[in-house]
């Protein structure tokens, strides 16, 4: 029986230095493809960092994705907020979206945390080895 596994993916250790350049690295990428969403004119402050979170956290683990979201904040929060490039106080839908953010991202990090506990005990079982079904 062959085993589940990201094929071709390298996965690194969680709390490794490796991990946290990585998840470094993922925020970068993502701010750059959200500044060209933004300049297309999209207002979605943190859509191009979730699927990057969900990602980063199967490759490098929880640790990683949740040091990329608190380096997200405050990078969305002075790039991509108007007035661009400052730090002003929030309005009331700007935290709002920090919030909801937050949220997101607490669930996908925890989505992403057991996608890879599943990947690395070998996937999920087949049909025929169920606890549930009774061979007698």
């Amino acid at each position: 029986m062959r085993r589940a596994g990201l094929v071709g993916v390298p996965r690194v250790r969680p709390w490794s230095w490796q991990a946290f350049l990585l998840g470094f690295i993922v925020v970068a990428m993502s701010a750059a493809l959200q500044g060209g969403c933004v300049a297309l004119g999209a207002k979605l402050y943190f859509a191009a960092f979730l699927p990057s979170l969900f990602v980063l956290g199967i490759i490098a683990g929880a640790p990683a994705a949740a040091f990329a979201a608190l380096l997200t904040i405050p990078l969305v929060w002075w790039a991509f907020m108007p007035p661009f490039f400052e730090f002003n106080s929030l309005t009331s839908a700007h935290a709002d979206s920090i919030k909801l953010f937050c949220l997101l991202a607490v669930l996908v990090i925890g989505l992403a945390d057991l996608c890879r506990e599943i990947i690395s005990r070998g996937g999920l079982k087949p049909r025929g080895e169920s606890a549930a079904t009774n061979s007698q």
